[in-house]
């Protein structure tokens, strides 16, 4: 049977995160409605997807990997253009791939990336609302960045972690934080092997509140001993948060990207 492999980019904000709700309303239950019509199935029989990264209710997604076996045999394009047929007009398949059974787009991701946009301002955003996150107050570029190198390598990210998570191991290799700005801009990048459930968000928590000037360039290292959520920061909205998606090993020749790369700022 073949397994198909999917791109998949996403505005999270009218949705509950990824994951199949019980009364519907993620972004699995539209992507396997969608799949389940493009095949031609009853309504009573479900296509099962996988994906790499398990998004929260609000964030983005710029390639959202999944895979699903088929009995069907269908061209790349047709998984497409036919699936993206029966999707809301905020969810798009941007690539189609069969690939190895072997392969398990969850398994199989080396690393997972992600980005937060933040937009420093006295007033609320209108514009970008949902779309990135805000801070009222100046923030200092030089001190999130010198934060940020004291939370790299791999650690117990207690401190980060959210009271519903169901990590086996809090234990994680956080293998870089990169922080840009372009005028009242900020562009936060993660990457590592995984991460724990609100775990970027609270991270974020922890680099603005050092960035507004709340607590000393030391206290993201503090706070990582502590290794208990209650001695970080609040948790961060997930305004402005986006799933960038997975890294492969090249034999299993997956896209790097999508076009929704391009429009993402900085």
């Amino acid at each position: 049977m073949p397994r198909i492999a999917l791109g998949l980019s996403y505005n999270g904000t009218p949705y509950l995160g990824w994951q199949s709700q019980l009364g519907g309303g993620a972004v699995q239950d539209q992507l396997e409605e969608a799949l389940r019509l493009f095949s031609g199935f009853p309504a009573d029989k479900r296509v099962i997807t996988n994906c790499t990264g398990r998004t929260d209710s609000g964030v983005h997604a710029l390639m959202q990997v999944v895979h699903f076996d088929t009995p069907l045999d269908r061209e790349p394009f047709s998984w497409m253009r036919g699936v993206n047929r029966f999707l809301p007009d905020d969810i798009a398949v941007q690539w189609a791939q069969e690939v190895p059974q072997a392969f398990h787009c969850r398994a199989q991701a080396l690393t997972r990336r992600y980005a937060y946009i933040a937009l420093q301002s006295s007033m609320r955003p209108s514009i970008e609302q949902g779309r990135a996150g805000w801070s009222h107050m100046p923030l200092n570029l030089e001190a999130m960045q010198e934060a940020a190198k004291l939370l790299i390598g791999e650690h117990d990210f207690s401190s980060f972690r959210a009271a519903q998570c169901q990590a086996l191991s809090p234990i994680k290799k956080l293998l870089r934080i990169d922080i840009s700005q372009r005028g009242a801009y900020y562009r936060f990048d993660f990457e590592a092997n995984a991460f724990l459930h609100h775990m970027i968000r609270n991270l974020m928590g922890c680099l603005l509140t050092i960035g507004r000037g709340d607590q000393p360039v030391s206290w993201a290292s503090e706070v990582l001993a502590a290794k208990k959520r209650e001695f970080s920061a609040p948790t961060f909205s997930p305004d402005g948060l986006y799933f960038l998606g997975p890294t492969y090993s090249p034999e299993w020749g997956l896209p790097k990207r999508t076009v929704a790369f391009d429009w993402l700022p900085l």
